[in-house]
Order: C-alpha cells, then sequence, then structure tokens
C-alpha cells in the first residue's frame, strides 16, 4: 500500500464533439465536397479531414462549408471528446474520492466552445488547473455529420477536425506537476503534434521521475496523409518503446504503427519491442493483452472477451463512440486503485483488463463518450453491471 494520495496526470487529444444530424451525404450541400482522391482533402464517408485541407479542397473557408453541409442548421448534440482527456475523466469519476488527484494538461483556445468544455468539466472531479488557454487558434473541435440512412440504413458518420490550439501545445508546458505524479498518461497524442513528435523524451523523463506510463494511441492522420503506407511513429519510433509500461491500441492503430498485415504478425512485432505491456482491442471480438512480467505478475500472452452484456442488449442499439477511450480509463482506474490499496510490487492484469472492458462495454449504453453522473459514485456502481469477473 502508497501512503499519501495517487496523483495520476494525463495530456493528449481534448476537443469539442459537435453532432450533425440527419445529414444526407447524397444532398447536393455534402457532395459537392465528395474526395475525388485519396488523401486530397474531400470528405469521405466514415473518414477524418481537417478543416485546413478540406479549405484548400475546396478553395472556400470551412464556415461556409459547415453552412453548407449542415444545411444551415446547428449541431444536435454537444459533448466532449478525445482519447487523452474522456480517459482521465473517466478515471477520475471511479476513483472520485480524496485519496486520489486526477489531473489534465491541455490547450483550450480563447472562445466560446472552451467555456462550453470547461462548464461540463466542472461536473466531474478532474483537476482544470492546468487545462488553459493557449495561443490564438480555436479549440479544437471535430464536427462529426451523421448520415442514418446511409447505405441502405446502416448509417455511417463523416467526421471534420480543427486541431487548433493542439498545434501550440508544447512540451514545456507539462510542468514539474506532471512529472511529479505516479502515473502519467499519453493520450491520442497524434492529435497533438508537438506533444506527439517529442514523445520519446517526455517518456524518458517520465522514467526517470518513476512515473508508470501508459500511452494510448488514436489514428494517426497526419502522418497517414504526410507519409501513406509507411508505419507511423511515436516519438521517434522505436526509442519510446523501452519509456512504456502500457500501450493501447485498436487493431487497425497496431497494424498501422507496426506496419504489419494482421493481428497476429503485429503481436510478434511489438513483443519484440521493449514495451512493458500492450493492449489491443478489436471492437467485439476479444481483446488481446501481452505482459512481460515486469509491470504486470502475469507473463505472456492472453485473450479477454468482451462482456456479454454488451454483445446482447446494448450492441444492437449502443453508440460506441469513445469506448477505446474509457477503457483506457478503466485501465488508469484500476491502476491507480491497485497502487493505493493493492499491490506492494505487481500488478494484476485481469483485474486491470475487466475494469477497462467494463468501461468501454458501458459507454456503448450512452450517447458520446463522457458519461456525467447524477451522483457520485453512480457510473462505478453501473458498470459492475457490464464486468465478466
Amino acid at each position: 500500500m502508497q501512503e499519501g494520495k495517487i496523483v495520476i496526470s494525463g495530456t493528449g487529444c481534448a476537443l469539442a464533439d459537435f453532432l450533425y444530424s440527419p445529414v444526407s451525404f447524397g444532398s447536393e450541400g455534402f457532395s459537392r465536397f465528395f474526395s475525388k482522391n485519396p488523401g486530397d482533402g474531400g470528405l469521405s464517408p466514415g473518414k477524418l479531414v481537417f478543416t485546413e485541407d478540406l479549405e484548400k479542397f475546396s478553395r472556400r473557408p470551412y464556415e461556409e462549408i459547415l453552412n453548407e453541409i449542415a444545411g444551415n442548421k446547428p449541431p444536435v448534440a454537444f459533448n466532449i471528446g478525445g482519447p487523452g482527456l474522456v480517459s482521465v475523466i473517466h478515471a477520475s469519476q471511479l476513483l472520485g474520492n480524496k485519496d486520489f488527484e486526477v489531473n489534465f494538461f491541455g490547450s483550450l483556445g480563447y472562445d466560446k466552445t472552451a467555456q462550453l468544455i470547461i462548464d461540463k468539466l466542472k461536473q466531474t472531479p478532474l483537476n482544470l488547473k492546468n487545462y488553459r488557454i493557449v495561443g490564438n487558434k480555436p479549440t479544437p473541435f471535430t464536427d462529426v455529420f451523421s448520415d442514418p440512412d446511409y447505405e441502405n440504413g446502416n448509417g455511417e458518420r463523416t467526421f471534420v477536425n480543427n486541431i487548433g490550439a493542439a498545434w501550440d501545445y508544447a512540451p514545456a508546458m507539462l510542468t514539474d506537476d506532471f512529472f511529479g505524479s505516479h502515473i502519467v498518461c499519453f493520450g491520442g497524442t497524434a492529435l497533438v503534434p508537438l506533444i506527439h513528435d517529442n514523445l520519446t523524451s517526455l517518456l524518458a523523463k517520465a522514467r526517470l521521475h518513476k512515473c508508470i506510463t501508459i500511452v494510448s494511441t488514436v489514428y494517426d492522420f497526419r502522418n497517414e496523409k504526410n507519409n501513406p503506407g509507411i508505419p507511423w511513429p511515436l516519438g521517434d519510433g522505436s526509442g519510446s518503446y523501452q519509456w512504456i509500461d502500457v500501450l493501447i491500441m485498436d487493431r487497425e492503430e497496431a497494424l498501422k504503427i507496426s506496419g504489419q498485415n494482421s493481428l497476429a504478425e503485429a503481436i510478434s512485432w511489438f513483443k519484440n519491442t521493449d514495451v512493458k505491456s500492450f493492449i489491443i482491442t478489436n471492437g467485439a471480438d476479444p481483446v488481446t493483452a501481452y505482459s512481460n512480467g515486469l509491470l504486470f505478475g502475469a507473463n505472456g500472452t492472453f485473450t479477454f472477451p468482451v462482456s456479454s452484456k454488451v454483445n446482447g442488449e446494448f450492441r444492437k442499439n449502443g453508440d460506441t463512440t469513445g469506448c477505446g477511450d474509457n477503457f483506457t480509463g478503466g485501465i488508469i482506474f484500476s491502476l491507480a486503485e491497485q497502487l493505493k490499496y493493492g499491490t506492494k510490487n505487481k500488478f494484476d492484469l485481469n483485474e486491470a483488463l475487466s475494469w477497462a472492458i467494463a468501461s468501454g462495454g458501458f459507454t456503448c449504453s450512452y450517447l458520446g463518450g463522457t458519461y456525467f453522473e447524477k451522483e457520485a459514485g453512480e457510473k462505478r456502481s453501473r458498470i459492475r453491471e457490464f464486468m465478466n469477473i
């Protein structure tokens, strides 16, 4: 058991999600911005494009493009998104007592969107003192366009992202308070360019301060656009892995980072790095986890089924937005709680994965990535319903 408060600090992708629905992808206002060639900056169902690329593609400002796509209608919903932010929000809600402090280090713009985010976050236990206005760019956001009738009623979404103030968030903004934490989390840093490109040195610094390091990935649109077909780097590439205690990816991200063609090949590739453990999610299919026995007591490669409750009643009607982010939050929560109340040596991988899988599963029971509790402890109680243990 550790004495004193356990401190968790996260950084990485944090943004506002604005949902526009219904938006017909076959409408004149939408189809005129359709991509003609891969990577040209046009819209493509199911994919993400950056605002600046869409502006170059159409030779028009994004405000005009948005009005045409959405038919001059406002968004139907607003939520907080981003792997860096959503995961630590979730961990703070599950931990939710005086024995823990959960912080987020990130950038907001000087605009109305920033206030929308802060007002929402005040409903959570997350410490916001290091989530600040940086520069003069807008608060990072993603506009999500949903066409429920696309593909014969199966539905699809298209995303337009503005990195905004995250362009200016630099390593120097991660202060001594960040590296003085017990656990540090880097979530979706591919959408925070200066942090991502310096990830190796930041991880090395965290290890020097004896932090437990957690890295969760996101689809790296920037590197995929600039270097199509080339494996995505984490920091300077292979040098980062020796400093990572837990690496969390979905199947596609694992393939893209490793440069391999199959899940089995990717697993083998990551096992040959110096990472202490890694976890690969795969939608409704089982989760794969590897541990070399240094952080977790388990040693080897394991599979864990997703929650049967999700694959049953919720999968038909649930929204999968934020499942991976809350999955990561479950890992963060479990390591923090084990550090405080449980392990004196190595962590329990089964315990951590059980909370992670249940956390991801619970996300399917509501809309959006972030759940706002009606009372403290509500979320933790409800997530237990999804646990397989």
